[in-house]
């Protein structure tokens, strides 16, 4: 099927899906369906094929399964769901936060500004008109509340509701965090009994007990994110008191009971303060956001007291012993991975790793080994005794037995991990299993997982071939290095031929400064050299004495060659 058509294909089922559960009168988001849908193919025991296309049957199966679901009103399971649906989409890094909050503070401003700069007031009441403009734009931007009111114009006191809140909504977490904490401690005791009496399980079944625990798990979680969060604001805001009293000291030293101070001195000062002052907004808006998204967290925890009331509780801890997340870390302190054990496995400790409390551990620090051979079990790693460090991965283990087992073969522990996330999706996202699920990454969790596990690389043969030229020449022609060719062209393009220039010279100014220059006439050059030369032959020199004769009778000649050589030339 092509990826158009399907993407139509399943939008249309998460709009039947979400008009289903409509009509029996709970209304539904579209990411949670969505999520919903990818779970439900996922499990394997609902027999959905993924490398084939969905027939009618199949779509009509699907909506139905998705429905009974989300419609099941006493499920921990889906609770849990709903609730990472919830986070994912309220949830955002700090830095994002402040960036959107600006943003949109500054759009809605946008108006107002443009009145304010756009004004040509110059008449008393238009100038009066501008300056109430002005103020009005200082309460909106700082968000001190209503300009109408006059008691917000004269003072507002941002600083001191922050010291108040922050102490208040810690108090609140910690007290959450602890009641998550005692109930993940109590369901983890009451599995654990149930793992060493396998008779107790078909008792149990029907109480969705490890569902339960996931669901507090989980809450736990959100909870210890949203503490951080709070606890960096409270950091800076006490950074941020520091200096707006040291700012404060400064400004009173400057003016003092002067009537009059230079602006230089002061407005530097302000700048500072009111920069202060936005921060300190700033805290008070993302604390306020985490509150409400603190308060919205707990109405996902409605099914424990319907589904485990005190009563059963109590009787399910019956020889039962509660352990801490804590305690049990304790418990296995000194229970160390010896390393001569193993020759080709790599493990890390605390001793000889630098950063080693800042290494990302798998399953979100719970040992893989448990969950896996228990049906899911959530006991927390302790990474004292020894990290395993396998494929580039990390991962921690309860006790020095189950990082030998799992050591001997990782890969399958976490296939049956894998698998058994298949049957409970709320499991991908409270133990981090994004990289084997890609299709369910949280948007607030996307950026920062490695592309490589995002897009697998596939293999297939494949042939490329490169074009001689693939787009258009781009040469400009009327380009020039020349900068005194540019400035021919601006001329030219000016046309100051046609154009009248005044101009006012005297003595002093006329090209501001004396020239002079001289001119030394060319003179007559020549040139003698010391003896001649040529490169003719020597010509020949032949004579004939005795032509005029002598007293004999007989006139006899005799030639005489007077030729010069050719090597004496």
């Amino acid at each position: 099927m092509p990826p158009t058509q399907a993407e139509s294909v399943i939008k249309n089922i998460i709009r039947e899906i979400g008009q289903e559960c409509a009509s029996h009168g709970d209304i539904v988001s579209e990411t949670l369906v969505a999520f919903m849908v990818k779970a439900v193919v996922l499990d394997p025991s609902n027999g959905f094929n993924m490398d084939r296309t969905l027939i009618k049957s199949d779509v009509q199966k699907l909506v139905k399964l998705c429905v009974s679901r989300l419609l099941d009103s006493k499920n921990p399971s889906l609770d849990t769901i709903k609730m990472q649906v919830y986070f994912d989409m309220n949830y955002t890094s700090r830095e994002e936060f402040l960036e959107e909050h600006h943003r949109v503070l500054e759009s809605r401003l946008s108006s107002v500004v443009r009145e304010i700069t756009d004004n040509r007031a110059c008449a008393r009441e238009e100038l009066e008109s501008l300056y109430r403009k002005v103020v009005s734009y200082v309460l909106l931007r700082s968000g001190l509340g209503s300009p109408t009111d006059i008691k917000i114009v004269r003072e507002a006191t941002v600083p001191a509701i922050i010291h108040e809140a922050i102490p208040a909504i810690t108090q609140h977490i910690d007290s959450q965090l602890q009641i998550a904490q005692d109930q993940a401690y109590r369901y983890t005791a009451i599995l654990e009994k149930v793992t060493k009496n396998p008779l107790m399980s078909v008792e149990l079944q029907p109480y969705m007990l490890k569902e339960a625990l996931y669901n507090v798990r989980q809450y736990e979680i959100f909870l210890q994110i949203i503490l951080s969060d709070i606890i960096t604001c409270a950091q800076e805001v006490e950074m941020m008191t520091k200096q707006l009293g040291a700012q404060l000291e400064q400004l009173k030293m400057i003016v003092k009971s002067k009537t009059a101070v230079p602006t230089s001195q002061v407005f530097p000062i302000f700048i500072s303060l009111s920069n202060l002052w936005t921060s300190f907004q700033d805290e008070s808006v993302l604390i306020s956001v985490l509150s409400s998204l603190t308060a919205h967290l707990e109405r996902f925890l409605g099914t424990h007291e319907v589904l485990f009331p005190e009563k059963v509780i109590q009787d399910l801890l019956e020889e039962a012993t509660v352990k801490t997340d804590m305690y049990r870390i304790k418990e296995h302190m000194e229970d160390r991975v010896h390393v001569v054990d193993f020759r080709k496995q790599e493990w890390l400790f605390p001793e000889t790793t630098a950063n080693f409390d800042k290494l990302l551990i798998q399953y979100r620090g719970f040992c893989p080994y448990t969950f896996a051979t228990t049906d899911g079990l959530l006991l927390p790693g302790n990474p004292a005794i020894g990290i395993l460090k396998h494929k580039e991965k990390y991962y921690t283990f309860n006790n020095r037995d189950a990082a030998y087992s799992f050591a001997e073969n990782p890969e399958n522990y976490i296939d049956i991990i894998k698998e058994k996330a298949k049957k409970n999706a709320e499991l991908i996202q409270l133990l981090e299993l994004h990289q084997q699920f890609e299709t369910l990454i949280p948007y607030s969790q996307m950026k920062d997982i490695d592309k490589r596990y995002i897009k697998p690389i596939t293999k297939s043969e494949t042939s490329t071939q490169t074009d001689t030229h693939i787009l258009p020449p781009t040469i400009v022609r009327s380009y020039e290095w020349n900068e005194w060719e540019l400035r021919r062209k601006a001329i030219k393009l000016a046309n100051l031929r046609h154009k009248v220039t005044h101009s006012v010279q005297t003595n002093l100014s006329h090209m501001r400064r004396e020239n002079s220059s001289q001119v030394y006439p060319p003179k007559d050059v020549g040139t003698q050299s010391l003896r001649e030369g040529s490169t003719r032959v020597p010509r020949p020199q032949i004579y004939i004495a005795g032509l005029r004769g002598g007293q004999t009778k007989v006139t006899k000649g005799v030639k005489v060659n007077l030729t010069r050589a050719v090597d004496e030339t």
